[in-house]
């Protein structure tokens, strides 16, 4: 009986405390992993809120309120399907850098905005981002520690 190839390797990405997950070609079909590139997109700024109003003197120095408008701006954004949050609440995507390897990458989100999360910090554009199987892709990662 042939010897049967693990469905996924992990090693450690050296000077971090993240793993460099490895997929067998028949576990990334099993899992049907899916990824999409970061991108950069003009974006407006996130809707005000209560929180948001801020005091605009007047010219007889009374504090009148007014909503605070801010003009939009290039962001990253990733669809909000690729990210993961791990037990203590910080945000991850899940790059592709090469086919069947995927490595954790932190993330920060500025807001959600439907199907997508503006970022403040992560990937550069253009990066592959796994949409699909991420969830799998982090308990391997945990799993085999």
């Amino acid at each position: 009986m042939p010897a049967q190839s693990k469905p996924a390797k992990t090693e450690v990405v050296q000077g971090t405390d993240l793993s460099r997950v490895t997929l067998s070609p028949k576990a990334a079909e099993r899992l049907d992993i899916k990824t999409a590139a970061m991108r950069d997109e003009q974006v407006k700024a996130r809707k005000s809120s209560a929180a948001d109003v801020a005091a605009k003197p007047t010219a007889a120095g009374a504090g009148a309120k007014e909503r605070v408008v801010a003009m939009s701006s290039t962001r990253k954004v990733v669809p909000t399907s690729a990210v993961l949050y791990d037990a203590k609440g910080k945000t991850w995507v899940y790059t592709n850098p090469e086919p069947l390897v995927f490595v954790r990458h932190a993330v920060s989100i500025d807001y959600i905005d439907g199907d997508r999360a503006v970022l403040t910090d992560g990937p550069v554009s253009g990066t592959a981002v796994v949409t699909v199987g991420a969830a799998e892709l982090l308990g391997t990662e945990y799993g085999r520690k």
